[in-house]
């Protein structure tokens, strides 16, 4: 019969947490602030959309807010801004990625950003599809929208290839560039989707919480940045090489 000691085990047990959260820590505070915390907003924001189509106070409120500051010259440049941050043109410039990432071989860098961006775009489709919020209707639009509006496809899309980008230069002296253009270009198509009027703010927050999460998620599982460091053809690696390099 094992003689079990609770006494004598609470020291090793304690022991062994220590040496993880020592070993693990950041993967750890990312996991909590980087899919955690958005995760719970999202849902948040998906639970009232879900039982009040109307959604928050502050919707309204503040696509009427960016209405009063309409103009045919802004017209024209949020119709033509916008369309870089959907389908075509987040398709576009994860293309030049690839790329560039293919030239470079750094293929699970490659796969991370195809991962990262298909899959987002799924989760962008079902998410739509099972909350089916309607699109606001607070003035006669310039570009008038069908299908479901939470979350906006254009902020999370936008939203995905920045994180992604960010987490595969974080270190390098692109970093902080892309966090900066990365920024404004992730605010200008938000804000070119509330100008036009085709998406309430909570869409856009939303968009941007799914993205985080889902981005740093895929991230956590392979590890792009050790491309960085092992630029070997992962293709030909043998399994002990591929065990030794996660």
């Amino acid at each position: 019969m094992v003689d079990f000691n609770l006494k004598n085990q609470s020291p090793s047990f304690l022991r062994f947490i220590r040496r993880v959260l020592q070993a693990h820590w950041v993967t750890l505070l990312l996991f909590l602030v980087g899919i955690g915390l958005p995760l719970l907003a999202f849902q948040s924001l998906a639970v009232v959309v879900l039982q009040e189509q109307g959604g928050f106070a502050w919707d309204n409120a503040i696509l009427l807010a960016i209405h009063t500051t309409a103009t045919p010259l802004l017209d024209q440049i949020a119709k033509t801004v916008t369309k870089t941050g959907g389908f075509h043109g987040i398709t576009l410039l994860t293309t030049f990625v690839g790329l560039i990432l293919l030239v470079r071989k750094r293929w699970r860098s490659l796969l991370y950003l195809v991962l990262t961006l298909s899959g987002s775009g799924m989760l962008n489709r079902v998410a739509k599809t099972a909350l089916h919020r309607v699109r606001p209707h607070l003035w006669e639009q310039l570009e008038p929208k069908l299908g479901f509006a939470f979350p906006s496809g254009h902020a999370m899309g936008s939203m995905t290839l920045v994180i992604a980008l960010i987490i595969l230069t974080w270190g390098t002296r692109w970093s902080w560039p892309v966090i900066l253009g990365g920024s404004a270009f992730v605010v200008t198509i938000a804000w070119t989707r509330l100008y036009l009027g085709v998406h309430f703010p909570s869409d856009i927050l939303a968009g941007w919480m799914a993205a985080i999460a889902w981005s740093i998620g895929v991230s956590l599982i392979i590890h792009p940045h050790l491309s960085r460091t092992n630029a070997v053809d992962e293709v030909e690696a043998t399994p002990e090489e591929l065990s030794h390099s996660n």
